[in-house]
C-alpha cells in the first residue's frame, strides 16, 4: 500500500487527474491508518469531480453493497472509498460517528491530491451522519487553508459547534446524506435497540468484533459530538441532499424531515418509496440519480 501523511498532500490545482485504480493507507489527523481505494471515472466525465463514499456501521471498502455503489458512481465521476476506523483493514476502534470525521477528511484530501477540483461526499447511515458533521466542521474557507490547527480539528470532533480544518483540502463541495439519523441515542426501533446493545455492552462488542468484523471503542462519548441536525444547519452554502426510504427500519421519516428543516433552503429532500436502509437498500436507479446530482451540483 502507498501512504499519504498529514501535511504532505500536494495542492490538487497542480496535479493531473489520476486515471488508474489505487489502494492506499491514509493517516487521519489523530494518527489512525485508514485503508482507501480509488476508482477512476469509467464514463465520459471531465474528471473534475470525485465522489467520496462513507459506508455504514459494520461496512468496509470491500463489502458488496459498497462496491455496487462504486460501480454505478464511477460511470459519472471518480470514486474514493475507505474503511472507517475499526472496520475492514483500517486501524483503531470505531467511535460510531465521532472521530470518524477525521477519516473522511483524510479521504477527501486524498481525492484532491489526485487532481480532483470538486469533491462530493456521499454517506450512508453512520456515514450519513459523518458527512453531515464533516460538512459543518470543514465548511469555512479557513478550513481549506489549514487555519485552526490540530487543536481546532480535534476540538470539533470532540463536539464543539464551531468550524475546524487541520488538514489542507479537506472541505467537501457538496454533501449527500442517505439514511442518516437526525439525533443521537435514538432507540425507537428494534434495530437501533440492538445496535445500542452491541455498542455499549461488552458482550455486544464481542459480537461486533467477531460477528461483524467491527472493533468498537469501549469508552462512551465525552463530550457528545455535534448532532447531525445541528450540523445540517451549518453546511450552507454547500449544497446538501438528504435521501431516506419510507421503509427504513432504523430511522423513521421524522429524522430526514428534521435534517431538511434544519438545513433550510440549502437542502433537497428525497423520500424514496419502498426503500429500506442505507447502501444495502439503494438500487441502481437511486444511485444513478445521486451520482447525477453530485456531478451537476
Amino acid at each position: 500500500m502507498s501512504s499519504v501523511s498529514e501535511g504532505r498532500i500536494p495542492d490538487s490545482a497542480v496535479r493531473p487527474v489520476t486515471r488508474v485504480p489505487l489502494r492506499a493507507a491514509l493517516r487521519a489527523d489523530d494518527g489512525i491508518w485508514i485503508e482507501a481505494v480509488y476508482d477512476p471515472c469509467t464514463g465520459d466525465g471531465d474528471g473534475e469531480t470525485a465522489i467520496v463514499v462513507a459506508h455504514g456501521f459494520t461496512g468496509s471498502v470491500d463489502r458488496p453493497a459498497v462496491r455496487r455503489a462504486v460501480g454505478t458512481f464511477s460511470r459519472h465521476a471518480a470514486v474514493v472509498t475507505f474503511s472507517f476506523r475499526g472496520h475492514g483493514r483500517s486501524g483503531g476502534f470505531s467511535t460510531v460517528g465521532d472521530r470518524e470525521v477525521l477519516d473522511l477528511a483524510a479521504a477527501v484530501a486524498w481525492a484532491r491530491s489526485l487532481g480532483h477540483r470538486r469533491v462530493v461526499t456521499v454517506g450512508f447511515s453512520m456515514g450519513g451522519s459523518v458527512v453531515l458533521r464533516h460538512g459543518a466542521l470543514y465548511a469555512s474557507p479557513a478550513a481549506d487553508s489549514g487555519a485552526g490547527g490540530d487543536g481546532g480539528a480535534h476540538g470539533g470532533v470532540a463536539g464543539c459547534g464551531g468550524r475546524a480544518g487541520a488538514r489542507t483540502g479537506a472541505r467537501a463541495d457538496a454533501v449527500v446524506s442517505v439514511s442518516a439519523p437526525a439525533r443521537w441515542y435514538y432507540r425507537g426501533t428494534a434495530p437501533m435497540r440492538r445496535l445500542h446493545w452491541m455498542v455499549t455492552r461488552p458482550a455486544g462488542r464481542l459480537v461486533g468484533r467477531y460477528g461483524f468484523r467491527t472493533r468498537i471503542h469501549r469508552e462512551a462519548w465525552d463530550p457528545v459530538p455535534l448532532s447531525p441536525v445541528a450540523a445540517a444547519a451549518l453546511i450552507a452554502p454547500a449544497p446538501l441532499l438528504i435521501v431516506h426510504g419510507d421503509r427504513d427500519p432504523y430511522f423513521p421519516l421524522d429524522h430526514p424531515r428534521m435534517l431538511a428543516a434544519a438545513a433550510g433552503d440549502a437542502a433537497e429532500l428525497w423520500l424514496e418509496r419502498g426503500m429500506g436502509h442505507a447502501e444495502n437498500a439503494a438500487d441502481e436507479t437511486l444511485l444513478t440519480r445521486i451520482a447525477d446530482w453530485a456531478v451537476r451540483r
